[in-house]
């Protein structure tokens, strides 16, 4: 090959483009981001409308349905979600793969221009958001002190904007801690008895505050702005303020009301180990170094905490460069170890330092130039494209091995360095770009793959061909070169005169090997004796292999052990802030009973969802962050399990603890989600009742519920208007006069020292919060009378839904639930099973969404993929080849490998994901090889002129050597990874596993298998062309005759 005579007549070339390739490698190495997972581009975008004040029915009405059919007009929509709660609607709209969301932003803003106006009153302006991952916050802390509000405004005046200042940084969010307000509690006797109302009062602050431009006036020859200036700059000014009465008394409003400069009634609180602190979230740009925006955000930390002169304590509770740094170290590690271990077997099977290390400078020199490769094609360095690294080790250096072993066979037959290293490589070159193509050519349907398989195996693909194409080319140029230079005659004779304990060992394998390699002549002759009975026993153990197969699971994505642990704290309904204190409080202290939990982060009044994080008083999210994984003896899911049952006891409250999934991106439903969609709440309500009486009933499911099981409980008042008409009242006034009642009224705000604080007017009884003394609430009417809101209202106590969700503009029932110890395929084969079962109402339906929808679509995709990976594997082989009967013999290499993925995966025990798939689609690519150098040579000993039987015995012989070195080496390098020690192994595992057990099955019986099938198709096709021959001989003698 004309590569390979380059490489070997001009050294100096080679060496230096080598020299350049490290040193640009390493450069680009250096500029490249630092991620946990790839660039994430989700096609998903929402819609989040504010509707103060209306509960969920009225939301749905009169804001999302509007919202949804003006939506779903937009092109690509694939589906909608809306989510109608007590004063917010939020739609999410998904759209097909590919789509440009510039392009369906701007049609999203379009639609909702021409449905906003029509918008009820109240109703804020939608906002329009794509979904993004870097939605979600890369660091979270908290931070205490004596005294909360001081810690307040340092968190918001000085710590907030100078990390907003950071490069990299997008926002930053405080959340919990006291924010300063001015209340002023009016007396409703002493109001009543003047003859005001509470809206009298809002009025009379309003005028008395406010700054006003009033033009420009002259004075000679110079102008002045004119402004009237009547703020407030003390609380004593609010106290003084006069109200004049309707008998014309003159009033300060410090005799009908007390003036409190305290702080706003809190609807979040926020504790870090049991302390009160001030939460802060830090989010990042989307093209931002997750890893460096950390650093740095963390430097300036140590550096405000330096300068402030306060006692205050800053805990880092989530910090996601941690884990990132923790998970790529151990790939790293994993790397190393694969490569010594690759290294080893090298040097057993060469017995020679010189020559392993010749083959060894594949690895290094493939991984540097393929990370020049990703910089320029814009990869980031992530646990995907690191952990594609560690799977192709081995594979780096298998073409290295073909070559090199065959250099060296020929230089042990006399020849010299260099023509050895000019005649092996070139000899077997196009077998090892048959094999590389191959690879490359297994990969290639990754690209037609969508969903969230594509997101991380699209990567992970091209990260992996990007160090084969290397490989490669290292294996035609350098290599020769080296070998030309390294294998001189001295090194030869040191090696087989060399002696001592190592030499001992490895001549000793070397002769082991020899009679491996004669029993192996043995085998092929008597499997060529016995071709029928081979090819029985092999088609046995293939058709025997799917018995194991209901015993493996199957699921999405192996869940990580990050050492995060949420738990979530759901109280009655209707429950004060007060009383979820006090319960998130006994949890806490559970939690601190635990020996592995290093950091408890509660935010009480919080969902948790990033897409709303309005105060519910209800509910609790508490961030649990155990010890590193190496210093704890047990795995997240055992900790979370006992957190279950430590908390279970508590009363009053549905308490969650859940394995923190780094690959949620935000959401908050389980792994298994079922629907009932219909029309009708309370119909809904009833099947998802059994629904989760059929989920609880599974082994194996936690954490089951509905979002239609509980209903806010709910105080109606109805206005009656004709009562309400004759005392000149409309129902809106009155609405508006509850509202002041229940949540107080914001008048006005004054100044003090350069930050706007809030004067809000409330009653300063809490009596009113009370249903009877609610109903005796004085309103007064348009000719100065007072009314009791019972004249002119009724009340109501029913119990109205928390949310209602609806799906492609149709309710639904959303029930969700978390697996333990048990594969999400086999759950869901029992729940369906009894859903079935159910008898629906007409217009009602049952589907499955949440992880099983993702799976079930991912292994659709896969599975086409997998189809046109052996098409294109065949007709690469075919055009190399130019034949087609030669890559049909290497296949059959194919489904043997299928009896090793079965016995791996079942003996491992591990569930059939969407790595393990992409695993299975790598190994079709990886189990021909060896396949392809033994054909290929055994076609060249036969155009030599070699007798068939004969050239397959020697081919086996000659091949038998370089194809367990290339098996052995891809096995062990892969093996650490296998094993999965260590943090965001999990991942990868599946994959290395598949990989590993498929090739050690394929290679021991391909190895007699493809010289069997060889003789028999080629018997066959002589067959055939005989028969032909015949034909075409009959034909021309009755012409002539």
């Amino acid at each position: 090959m004309k590569i390979v005579d380059f490489s070997v007549k001009r050294p100096v070339t080679i060496t230096i483009i080598v020299a350049v390739l490290v040193i640009l490698g390493f450069f680009t190495l250096s500029r490249m981001s630092i991620e946990l997972y790839p660039d994430i581009n989700l096609p998903v975008a929402a819609v989040i409308t504010s509707y103060p004040s209306a509960g969920p029915e009225e939301v749905e009405s009169q804001v999302s349905i509007p919202m949804e059919g003006m939506l779903a007009t937009v092109s690509n929509v694939t589906n909608l979600h809306s989510t109608s709660s007590a004063g917010s609607s939020m739609i999410i709209i998904e759209f097909n793969w590919g789509t440009d969301m510039n392009e369906a932003m701007a049609n999203m803003r379009d639609q909702v221009g021409m449905v906003e106006r029509f918008l009820p009153d109240g109703a804020e302006n939608p906002l329009i958001v794509r979904m993004d991952p870097t939605m979600m916050p890369i660091l979270q802390m908290g931070i205490s002190g004596d005294d909360l509000a001081q810690v307040q405004t340092i968190a918001e005046d000085v710590i907030e904007p100078r990390l907003a200042r950071i490069p990299g940084v997008a926002s930053v969010m405080t959340l919990g801690g006291l924010e300063r307000e001015v209340k002023v509690e009016v007396d409703p006797v002493k109001l009543e008895n003047y003859g005001l109302a509470m809206s009298q009062v809002v009025q009379v602050l309003q005028t008395e505050n406010f700054a006003m431009s009033g033009g420009q006036v002259a004075q000679g020859e110079r102008e002045y702005y004119v402004r009237t200036l009547q703020e407030f700059e003390t609380v004593e000014e609010i106290k003084d303020v006069t109200i004049a009465t309707p008998a014309g008394h003159i009033l300060q409003l410090r005799e009908i009301a007390t003036i409190v400069d305290g702080y706003k009634d809190q609807n979040q609180l926020t504790r870090v180990n049991g302390d009160p602190a001030v939460a802060v979230n830090v989010l990042k740009q989307t093209d931002a170094n997750t890893a460096d925006t950390c650093a740095a955000v963390v430097a300036e930390l140590d550096k405000i905490n330096q300068e402030l002169g306060v006692d205050i304590q800053f805990d880092i509770a989530f910090d996601q460069s941690e884990f990132i740094h923790e998970a790529l170290n151990n790939t790293q590690r994993l790397i190393i170890q694969g490569a010594i271990l690759a290294m080893l077997i090298l040097f057993v099977f060469l017995r020679n330092a010189r020559s392993t290390l010749i083959i060894f400078t594949a690895i290094p020199l493939s991984i540097v130039s393929a990370f020049i490769l990703m910089y320029f094609t814009n990869y980031t360095v992530n646990m995907i494209t690191l952990g594609a690294l560690a799977l192709g080790l081995g594979r780096m250096v298998d073409d290295s091995i073909v070559v090199f072993e065959n250099i060296y066979r020929h230089r042990s037959l006399g020849l010299s360095a260099k023509e050895a290293a000019k005649k092996g490589a070139s000899e077997v070159g196009t077998a090892v770009l048959a094999t590389t193509l191959t690879i490359l050519a297994v990969f290639a349907p990754m690209l037609f793959v969508e969903g969230i398989a594509a997101i991380f195996f699209l990567p992970l693909a091209i990260t992996v061909c990007f160090a084969l194409i290397c490989s490669l080319v290292i294996a035609l140029t350098v290599i020769p070169l080296m070998s030309s230079k390294l294998l001189t005659d001295e090194s030869m004779k040191k090696t087989r005169e060399k002696t001592g304990r190592i030499a001992n060992a490895t001549n000793k394998f070397g002769e082991l090997l020899e009679k491996i390699s004669e029993k192996y002549k043995a085998l092929l002759k008597w499997a060529l004796g016995r071709r029928k009975t081979v090819v029985a026993a092999v088609t046995f153990l293939f058709v025997a292999s799917f018995s194991g197969v209901p015993f493996i699971g199957a699921e999405f994505l192996p869940t990580m052990d990050t050492g995060e642990i949420s738990v979530t704290i759901e109280t009655d309904k209707g429950s004060v802030i007060g009383h979820t204190d006090e319960v998130t409080s006994q949890v806490e202290e559970e939690l601190r009973q635990i020996p592995e939990v290093e950091t408890i982060f509660s935010t009480i009044g919080s969902s948790g969802n990033m897409m709303d994080d309005s105060g519910q008083p209800d509910r609790t999210t508490i961030y649990t962050k155990l010890v590193p994984l190496d210093q704890r003896d047990r795995s997240v899911e055992e900790v979370t399990e006992e957190i279950r049952n430590k908390v279970n006891y508590i009363p009053g409250a549905k308490i969650n603890a859940t394995v923190f999934d780094v690959f949620s991106f935000g959401g908050t439903s389980g792994p298994i989600n079922v629907q009932v969609r219909g029309d009708d709440l309370d119909i809904l309500r009833e099947i998802s009742y059994e629904l989760v009486n059929i989920i609880e009933n599974v082994s194996g499911t936690r954490e089951v519920s509905s979002s239609l099981m509980d209903g806010n409980p709910e105080l109606q008042i109805k206005v009656d208007r004709q009562r309400a008409a004759q005392y000149g009242l409309t129902p809106m006034q009155i609405s508006n006069e509850i509202q002041n009642v229940m949540e107080g009224r914001v008048a006005t705000q004054y100044s003090f020292e350069g930050s706007e604080i809030d004067v809000r007017v409330t009653y300063d009884s809490k009596d009113y919060k009370d249903v009877e003394y609610l109903s005796n609430l004085p309103i007064m009417s348009q000719t100065g009378a007072i009314v009791r809101l019972s004249e002119v209202a009724t009340f109501e106590v029913e119990q109205g839904p928390v949310q209602i969700s609806r799906v492609d503009q149709v309710r639904l029932a959303d029930i969700n639930a978390h697996l333990v110890g048990r594969d999400l395929a086999s759950v869901m084969e029992e729940i369906r099973e009894e859903a079935n079962k159910l008898n629906l109402p007409a217009g009602y339906t049952i589907e499955y969404g949440g992880e099983t929808q993702e799976m079930e679509e991912s292994f659709k995709t896969l599975a086409m993929a997998l189809m046109l990976a052996i098409v294109l594997a065949y007709a690469v082989m075919a055009i190399q080849y130019e034949s087609f009967f030669n890559p049909f013999v290497i296949m059959f290499s194919v489904p043997v490998a299928f009896i090793g993925v079965v016995l791996g995966l079942v003996i491992t025990g591990k569930a059939f994901s969407v790595p393990a798939f992409v695993g299975l689609i790598m190994m079709v690519g990886i189990v021909v090889s060896n396949a392809i150098i033994l054909v290929d040579y055994l076609n060249r000993l036969r155009a030599e002129g070699m007798e068939r039987n004969e050239a397959i015995i020697e081919a086996g012989r000659i091949r038998l050597r370089p194809i367990l070195m290339t098996t052995l080496s891809t096995v062990l390098a892969m093996l650490p990874l296998a094993i999965g020690m260590g943090e965001g192994t999990e991942f990868q595992a599946p994959m290395a596993i598949v990989v590993i057990s498929g090739l050690l099955v394929s290679t021991l019986v391909t190895l007699v298998l493809v010289p069997v099938v060889y003789s028999i198709f080629d018997d066959l096709g002589i067959r055939i062309r005989k028969r032909f021959s015949k034909d075409t001989e009959e034909e021309e003698a009755s012409i002539e005759s």
